[in-house]
């Protein structure tokens, strides 16, 4: 039985005063104190009884004991060690949970994921610090694990770039990344009111639905990536010359593969959709240009 409701702000400002905590803005600490946006971040992840649920940030421990009370088992990342006394008081009583301290980014996935091997799905919750948002999305997704869900508390600025499509201003590397990856879903909308201590920007909560396989076929990833990051390395610069210099290519070699595609090379990279992206890819990988 858990002691102390933190997602009750008095309850919050209490737990965190007996402790003397002192938020750190260098880590992006904000911690939730709105119930109506902490039970959709618990729905939108969709687990049962039988799914872990994988937390980056828990903060103290706001989201986790949501979590905890559907969730067969939890495993939460926290960077912050001030935070053990907290933890430990917050979810004491919450026998299903875990919680590791250090970096997510240090962390090899594949090791933790061995933990929840009695269950059936994992999903990831994350309120992440706005200044490591794309490193730990990157981390996430491409660490081999199965995923169903991550339901990310992002940057609304960040929240439209993830889903944004060709020829429109948000539309980039994190956007292709994240969408050869999973669906993209807004889920709503967070005002800075929502978090103590308020941020000064607007959040959105997202959850990406995890794909079985890409919606493009590519002969090699790592190409594939290699393309797309070039392609939007100078982003006002025409392909011709922001892939000539990205791929080490001559700029006659770098026109043949764009006209063997099909593809203008005075178009920017910001026009190309996902299967333009592939077919550069896996013509560049399977052919020899020079």
């Amino acid at each position: 039985m858990i002691e102390w409701d933190v997602a009750k702000p008095s309850q919050l400002k209490a737990l965190l005063a007996e402790h003397g905590f002192s938020f750190k803005k260098q880590l992006g600490q904000n911690f939730l104190i709105d119930e109506r946006i902490l039970q959709q971040i618990v729905d939108a992840a969709e687990l049962t009884s039988e799914d872990g649920a994988f937390e980056v940030g828990p903060g103290a421990g706001v989201v986790t004991q949501r979590l905890a009370r559907i969730a067969k088992q939890v495993i939460a990342v926290e960077k912050d060690r001030s935070l053990s006394a907290i933890l430990q008081k917050s979810l004491e009583g919450a026998g299903n949970v875990d919680v590791i301290f250090g970096d997510v980014l240090e962390l090899h996935l594949p090791d933790i994921w061995k933990q929840f091997s009695t269950c059936k799905r994992v999903s990831v919750v994350a309120n992440l610090p706005y200044y490591v948002t794309t490193p730990i999305l990157f981390h996430l997704l491409e660490s081999g694990v199965s995923l169903h869900n991550v339901i990310v508390m992002v940057q609304k600025e960040v929240a439209d770039r993830l889903g944004a499509g060709p020829g429109t201003k948000d539309y980039g590397a994190l956007s292709i990344a994240v969408q050869y990856r999973a669906r993209v879903e807004k889920v709503v909308k967070v005002s800075p009111g929502s978090f103590l201590p308020p941020p000064g920007v607007d959040s959105m909560v997202v959850r990406l639905r995890c794909l079985d396989k890409p919606p493009v076929e590519v002969s090699d990833e790592r190409t594939f990536f290699r393309v797309v990051k070039g392609a939007f390395a100078m982003r006002r610069k025409t392909l011709l010359n922001t892939l000539s210099g990205s791929l080490g290519l001559s700029k006659e070699a770098c026109a043949r593969l764009l006209q063997r595609c099909g593809i203008d090379s005075n178009r920017r990279g910001e026009t190309l959709s996902l299967e333009e992206f592939a077919s550069i890819a896996n013509l560049l990988h399977n052919c020899a240009f020079s």
